[in-house]
């Protein structure tokens, strides 16, 4: 079963991951909610539309924008929906 490991810890676990342009994508309702914090950071993707960020936080240990989603993704994207990605400094392991 795919993980996300930040911090040495397992942030996010499911069988349900998709993979877009190398970057796995994880159902948000697999993400521990105790890590994540919303984030004011946005950007565009132009063919997945605006994605939203989450710091990851774990007691002083943090990364900010670290994983990231598209609310409401462009047709094209449908895939991503409800789920999330995250930066280098998390590991995925199958």
């Amino acid at each position: 079963m795919p993980k996300a490991i930040w911090n040495d810890e397992i942030i996010a676990e499911s069988d349900d991951v998709v993979v877009v342009e190398g970057n796995h994508y994880f159902p948000r309702a697999s993400l521990r909610e105790d890590v994540i914090k919303p984030s004011e950071t946005h950007s565009i993707c132009l063919w997945k539309g605006r994605a939203s960020y989450y710091t990851l936080q774990s007691g002083e240990v943090s990364s900010k924008d670290a994983a990231w989603y598209y609310p409401d993704p462009k047709p094209d994207a449908t895939a991503v929906r409800g789920r999330v990605a995250f930066r280098k400094d998390t590991v995925v392991i199958s």
